[in-house]
């Protein structure tokens, strides 16, 4: 069965590398979303939508039902296939469930990204300098030095586009009427990743009300935040290798 991983923003499939190799597997599919260390193709929207989309169009192609896993905004590209192609599934993961919550705001940093004009400025700040000093900027936000250096290198105009066109796409208005459709989601096993110190997605209590709407498993990882896959990716690949096999 082939496992496929997508990450979010602002990041390569590089987030993913500690956790794969604790995984042992040779049927992993790191996908990396247009603008997220993929090109862009021509006429991208890089709306929710558009990301949705291409996620069915790649799993189309593979041509069975895979487990698909995601984080970050890789994440909510998970929920919005599984609320509409189930059929391309055996399981989902997400660590994001609790944007689907009616209750859930947005971070401070995406309601910059969010507004016309300073959302611009932010994303140009992000995405300037040279690669060392962008790593810097992820490593002050818990990512580790090796991982920071492979993801800032993926970073640029294209990468600063595309955050702000998706974000900018998917106002709270929006998240919770897709949160409406959380019981589709039911259809196939899923799993909703619960760092405990992952302060962007939600409270816990956002997160277990949204997970049970999905009739969804909540895997519960004391003590990890945002990058729990970096954190501790034996701890991260068991929880995965655990839920699979439970789904068996």
């Amino acid at each position: 069965m082939t496992v496929v991983l997508v990450h979010g923003n602002p990041e390569t499939d590089a987030v993913w590398g500690p956790m794969v190799s604790e995984l042992g597997r040779d049927d992993v599919v790191r996908l990396s979303p247009p603008g997220f260390g993929a090109p862009v193709p021509e006429g991208f929207g890089a709306t929710w939508e558009s990301y949705r989309d291409w996620l069915v169009a790649e799993l189309e192609s593979i041509g069975e039902p895979v487990d698909l896993v995601g984080h970050d905004w890789g994440g909510g590209h998970v929920v919005n296939v599984a609320l509409i192609r189930p059929d391309l599934l055996r399981t989902w993961t997400s660590d994001v469930v609790g944007a689907y919550d009616p209750e859930y705001v947005w971070h401070d940093l995406a309601k910059l990204w969010q507004t016309p004009f300073t959302g611009e400025q932010v994303v140009d700040s992000m995405m300037a300098g040279t690669v060392a000093e962008r790593a810097v900027g992820l490593e002050s936000i818990g990512v580790g030095h090796d991982v920071a250096m492979e993801l800032a290198s993926g970073m640029g105009p294209e990468m600063g586009r595309c955050v702000l066109s998706l974000y900018r796409s998917a106002p709270e208005s929006v998240m919770r009427e897709l949160g409406e459709q959380l019981p589709a989601a039911a259809v196939r096993p899923g799993l909703a990743v619960l760092a405990t110190e992952d302060h962007y997605v939600g409270s816990p209590e956002m997160r277990r009300r949204a997970a049970g709407r999905a009739n969804a498993r909540v895997g519960e990882l004391p003590g990890l935040g945002h990058w729990w896959m970096l954190q501790d990716p034996r701890r991260s690949a068991q929880m995965l290798t655990d839920f699979w096999a439970s789904a068996s």
